[in-house]
This record gives C-alpha cells, structure tokens and sequence, in this order.
C-alpha cells in the first residue's frame, strides 16, 4: 500500500467510527458543499445536502482529504454561482501563521520556484533567482507558529467583543487543522453585512487607513478605559517605549546614537507623559516624525493579522467542524473563546489515537502530539503512533514501510 492510499484508508475508519461527529452548519439546505477527493485531488463542489443524516453518510462514503461549506446561504446552492441567489453569509474571520512573520519560519518552512526550479527556506514574496512570485510550498506547524496564531485570535476576539459589542455566545472559536484559527460571528447583524461592509471591518481591524496624524494622546488619557483605536495607540505607544531597546529603534530606521540618546532619557518621558500627556512637547526630547515611528509600529502590533479575503469573500468555503485537515490528519476543533488560553490544539485536535506505523524518514523537522515529542529522524526506519505517522505522511515528510 502507497503513504496516499493509507491516508485515505486511515481518514475512511475515522470517518466510519466518528461521522455522527460531524457537525452540520445551521440552514444546512441553503448551503453548498465543497470536498477535495484523494483519488483525483480535485475539488468537488456545488453540492448540497437536506439533511446533517445525509451530509455524515456522504463523509463516510466520500471520506475526503478536505470537507468545506459555503458561509453564504443561496436559494439554490447546487446551482451555477451566478444562479444560486445569496441570501446572506456568516462572518468569519481566518487567522493563518502564514500571515504572521515568525522567526521559526525560516527554520521550517520551505519553498521552491515554479519558474526556475530555485529553492530556500522561509516564506519569499520574490524569487531572488528570477524575480518570480509562483511558489510551491511546504509548510509545519510548530509550537511558535501556533502560538502566535492563537495571539492574533485573541486581540480578534477582543475587538469583536469590546468595540463591536458582539456577545461572547455570538463569537465562535475553533482551531482550522493545521497552522491556525477560525472566527465566526454567529450574529444576525453579521450575516446581512455585504462585501463593502465587510471591507470596512477588516480596515479596521488591521489598521488599515489610520491617520497617524491625526493621533492626540492628550484627547486619550492612559486611565482612559474607552476602547477604541485612538485608546489602543496610547496604551500601545507608551508600552513600546517603555520596553523597547535600542536594536528596536534601530530595526524601525534610527540611527544608533539617536536611539541610545532617545533611551537615556526612557525614564523622564514616561514620567512626563503620565503627568502632563503630549510626549512630543517635551522640547528637545523626541521629535514628531520620531513618533509617528513609533506609533506605526504600535499600530502593527495592536492589530490583528487575519486573512482579509476570507472575511469579504461572501461566497467564501470554510472548513467543515469536526472534519479533518489533508495536511496534518488533525481535526477542525471548536471551543468556548473564553478558553482560549488553555486551549492545545495538539491535544484536543489529535484524531488518530490507536496503532502504530512504521515510516522510512529521511529528514524532518522535531513535532509535538499531545505531550510527546518526535521527529528528528534522519534516513532511517521509525515506529510511531497513528497519529504522528500520518501527520508524516500527509506533511509528505515521510514513507510508509510495508
């Protein structure tokens, strides 16, 4: 048996013992469905079931590497997207490591030019070889990553809740699969927004078009509780400068001697700034441009790194709850926002949890399951619980030995 041919046996027995597990989106008839196929690696999509009863036996017969539905409700979903009539769409909102610059990245990840073959590792906007953009790309989830997804979902969450005034029952959180998280604002208000509407949502939430010039700290106390932007850049600001060093300063353009003598003076400009508020009045202290520097950043750090397409697509796929993820063999998982800091999506997303399997590795990076660690092999045979094995396998990191 083939490493593809065992993915799929091993996805076909989950999906036989657990397809009650699935769970149906609501308005389940106004939805389309979407699954790509092991045995053509196509994408099915136009489909539409009756019932929850009909969409589980589909996965058991099906068993897919990837089961989505449409956040858009249609009057006929099985139909041709310009007939399908759109009736509305959920909010949902995609956080991705891919969207996040971590470090770890360059350790990991890996790609390779479509158009010269040349190849690296982290994530290239350009081919340094031939100024190509077409990539392909191999991508791990790791602790960094998935941590600093989980961070964005946070500052997400919050904005949604405290400056949105959406409930918390109405903000539903679930782990995608594989490097992050999905959103979705389960309010009526929500599911009317159009795609300009949405648009304007996700400026806000990522920053977008803020005029730094127009910032004034003293219209915005530190002891303001308000929250908002203008709130959000004062608290930000005033930590940064209170944390930062003297590589941060010069990382954001400044000359060195400019940010040691800048950070000599730390002290006396939080100081005033608490007392009397305008920083940048402190004559002969910190100049305007200096912290319009400053307040760029804060504004990159406040914001909430989402994938914007996802959230103004209204006719976007999201991937099915309970369903698993072709590129790990994990589960989409959902959970109360309010647990989110003690959610471990590699424990509560682990699917495969009996057997072992012997793989012919030949290099791969150290991975976590549950409290175990693995990886770190290197051209050699390895027996591993199901559940590491077919991460291997569908990260194609490693063979199945007969």
């Amino acid at each position: 048996m083939d490493s593809q041919a065992f993915i799929r046996q091993k996805f076909a027995e989950f999906y036989e013992e657990n397809a009650d597990k699935i769970e149906a989106p609501p308005l389940i008839k106004q939805r389309e469905f979407g699954f790509m196929v092991f045995q053509e690696n196509i994408m099915v999509r136009h489909k539409s079931f009756l019932n929850a009863e009909a969409l589980r036996t589909y996965m058991k017969e099906a068993a897919p590497a990837h089961a989505y539905h449409s956040t858009a409700y249609y009057e006929l979903p099985e139909e041709r997207m310009e007939n399908k009539g759109w009736l509305g769409a959920d909010l949902y909102f995609d956080i991705d490591a891919d969207h996040i610059a971590t470090k770890c990245k360059e350790t990991h990840d890996q790609w390779t030019c479509k158009d010269c073959g040349f190849g690296g590792k982290g994530q290239p906007d350009v081919c340094p070889a031939c100024g190509g953009r077409r990539f392909d790309q191999k991508t791990w989830p790791c602790d960094e990553c998935l941590g600093a997804a989980k961070r964005e979902t946070i500052k997400l969450v919050e904005m949604l809740t405290a400056e949105f005034g959406f409930t918390e029952n109405e903000v539903e959180v679930s782990f995608s699969g594989h490097r992050g998280y999905h959103v979705h604002v389960a309010a009526e208000t929500a599911r009317e927004m159009d795609a300009g509407a949405r648009k304007e949502l996700v400026d806000y939430i990522t920053g977008t078009g803020l005029n730094v010039a127009l910032f004034s700290p003293e219209a915005t106390p530190l002891t303001s509780d308000s929250v908002s932007w203008q709130s959000r850049i004062a608290k930000g600001a005033y930590e940064f400068l209170r944390t930062t060093t003297t590589k941060d300063l010069i990382g954001l353009g400044m000359k060195e001697k400019r940010a040691t003598n800048l950070l000599s003076k730390k002290q006396l400009i939080l100081e005033s700034w608490k007392k009397r508020g305008p920083w940048w009045q402190i004559e002969g202290i910190i100049k305007k441009e200096e912290v319009n520097m400053f307040i760029n950043q804060v504004i990159e750090q406040q914001s909430a790194k989402i994938d914007t397409m996802v959230t103004t697509d209204i006719h976007r796929l999201i991937r099915l709850l309970n369903s698993l993820h072709g590129k790990t063999g994990w589960l989409k998982v959902a959970f109360p926002a309010s647990t989110i800091d003690a959610f471990d999506p590699l424990k509560s997303a682990v699917a495969f949890k009996r057997g072992e399997v012997k793989l012919y590795v030949e290099k791969t990076h150290r991975f976590r399951i549950g409290d175990e660690w693995y990886g770190g092999y290197e051209n050699r045979e390895v027996e591993l619980p199901t559940a590491a094995a077919v991460f291997l396998l569908c990260k194609d990191a490693a063979k199945l030995v007969d």
